[in-house]
């Protein structure tokens, strides 16, 4: 199986960057853990929260974990698909180039 290509999990757009993400609720930790290639073929960051996906609470742990790891306040962060969903499309407003080194460094971190 091919590595996943860590570009294809973001997008540069005006205003920030968008990330597609695949959440595990009730993961016993919060934790953003690398790539993954859905069976579709799209790629993922994977991420876990120890909230469970009721009343909101996984998708708020995931946009305090996300803003977080990125270094970025919270406000900069939103679920903007897949509120429901495993798969999630998160938009972070800011400098691209600053997210996208913030990705790349937390990646690096998590592939050693």
């Amino acid at each position: 199986m091919a590595e996943p290509d860590p570009g294809a999990a973001w997008r540069v757009e005006e205003g920030g960057v968008v990330l597609w993400l695949r959440l595990t609720p009730k993961g016993g930790r919060d934790a953003i853990e690398g790539l993954e290639t859905l069976a579709d073929g799209r790629c993922v960051l994977k991420a876990r929260v120890r909230a469970a996906p009721e009343d909101g609470r996984a998708n708020a742990a995931l946009e305090q974990l996300v803003a977080k790891t990125l270094e970025a306040p919270k406000s900069a962060v939103a679920i903007v698909a897949g509120h429901a969903s495993r798969v999630k499309k998160l938009f972070i407003s800011g400098d691209s180039a600053r997210i996208i080194d913030a990705l790349a460094r937390r990646l690096a971190q998590t592939a050693k």
